[in-house]
């Protein structure tokens, strides 16, 4: 009961002490009141924060699903430290009215953002919790939320204006609500080009260093910046194209930026053979293609297929024509097959297929679909190469030829042959 009495002693003697010195009592309040605020600061999130994410933990089970909503909380903490400043400025002695008005205004200004900040962040936690709901994909709210977080924004800037303004914020609303004609019909492309950028960088669509490819802009290369009004992109060839910031939102392009991400480039490209080389084959042919150590399971698994299948069709007495045999286009994809899963340069946790088309005139292409162990376009493009350079190098020893349409040289070379005979 005695402690407030000697303290209250030991501040006026400090004050008296400080009198000969201009400004320095009021400088140790002030000093003294940042340290309260720092204090409460200290005390809010170390203590209480740690204590109510200690709770929630124990309520909900899961400390990752506890600790989102401490998110929010957590940035609304930042107030305590603007909200005890902003009080205890008046009982600061001696310091001029119009800058208690200012530091007051800065205090009210940050708590304004903070509150804002924290709405917008309890909109993430509430879409989080929404997209575990199992018909979430089917009525997405994120562009509700995403204007929102607009209207949150927008009345948060609001509020700053009136604020530092000193006026109310109906009287500015007031205001602009005259203006808002003149003011869209001058600024409209500003306007539109800042949603296009809030949106752009709310859902993360483009970022710096992305590969994007928009024909219609003529783009095709990494983006080096993103301003309000246009995004810059360097093409391959190493110039420059400025797309204006609104078309990447109403307009479609393509962000190689998830081909990167999953370590993984896709390779989708087709062999033209010649249908006329596609041919049973016999044993011979069968035991010479067994030597190949990729063949060597599947020759044996098929001979055995068809060696049980064939025997119950003579059982029948059916004629040997209803027989089956193996193909070496068959026997050709299996080979790709299993060359594509042994290859170290190919990422085998990716689709791969080996398919037939549709045959053209053309020829019968056979499509390789599968994705390269790294997306570095040169080592990609080596990668391909190489694999194709092997197929092609293979396929006389399957029997197998490549489709490919002669020129007038082969003709006129045996034509100029004859003439000279």
């Amino acid at each position: 009961m005695q402690q407030p009495a000697l303290v209250l002693p030991w501040l006026e003697s400090l004050q008296q002490s400080l009198e000969p010195y201009p400004m320095a009592w009021p400088a140790t309040v002030l000093a003294a009141l940042v340290a309260v605020a720092w204090l409460a600061n200290f005390v809010t999130k170390r203590i209480l924060l740690r204590g109510l994410h200690s709770v929630i933990q124990r309520v909900s089970g899961h400390g990752e699903e506890g600790r989102r909503p401490l998110r929010v909380i957590s940035r609304l903490a930042n107030v305590v430290p603007s909200v005890v400043i902003a009080a205890g400025l008046n009982l600061v002695p001696d310091l001029p009215p119009d800058l208690v008005r200012v530091l007051q205004g800065a205090c009210h200004v940050w708590t304004m953002l903070t509150i804002a900040l924290a709405a917008s962040h309890a909109l993430d936690v509430f879409n989080d919790f929404y997209e575990r709901r199992p018909d979430a994909r089917n009525k997405p709210i994120k562009g509700y939320l995403q204007v929102a977080k607009i209207v949150v924004f927008v009345l948060a800037g609001l509020s700053v204006v009136a604020t530092l303004a000193g006026v109310k914020l109906l009287h500015v609303l007031t205001g602009l609500g005259a203006a808002t004609a003149v003011l869209m019909l001058i600024f409209q492309d500003t306007i539109l080009s800042l949603v296009a950028s809030v949106q752009i960088s709310g859902d993360g669509r483009i970022r710096i260093g992305d590969w994007i490819e928009m024909p219609s802009q003529n783009a095709d290369g990494d983006v080096i910046d993103i301003a309000l009004h246009t995004v810059t992109v360097q093409n391959w060839d190493k110039t420059v194209t400025t797309i204006p910031t609104k078309k990447l939102v109403t307009e479609s392009f393509k962000n190689w930026r998830g081909m990167q991400e999953s370590g993984g480039r896709r390779i989708k490209r087709s062999l033209y053979l010649d249908q006329h080389s596609v041919q049973f084959l016999d044993d011979g042919q069968v035991a010479e293609l067994s030597r190949f150590a990729l063949l060597h399971d599947y020759l044996d698994g098929k001979q055995r297929e068809l060696q049980a299948w064939n025997a119950g069709l003579a059982a029948k007495g059916m004629a040997p024509v209803n027989a089956r045999r193996v193909t070496n286009l068959g026997t050709f994809r299996a080979y790709v097959e299993q060359y594509l899963k042994h290859n170290p340069r190919i990422h085998q946790e990716m689709t791969q297929l080996v398919r037939q088309l549709q045959p053209t005139e053309h020829g019968l292409p056979l499509e390789i679909y599968c994705f390269t162990a790294s997306t570095a376009w040169a080592e990609y493009e080596a990668i391909q190469s190489d694999v194709f350079d092997h197929l092609l190098a293979i396929l006389p020893a399957f029997g197998l030829r490549v489709f490919q349409q002669s020129s007038d040289a082969m003709f006129m070379q045996l034509h100029d042959q004859a003439r000279a005979r």
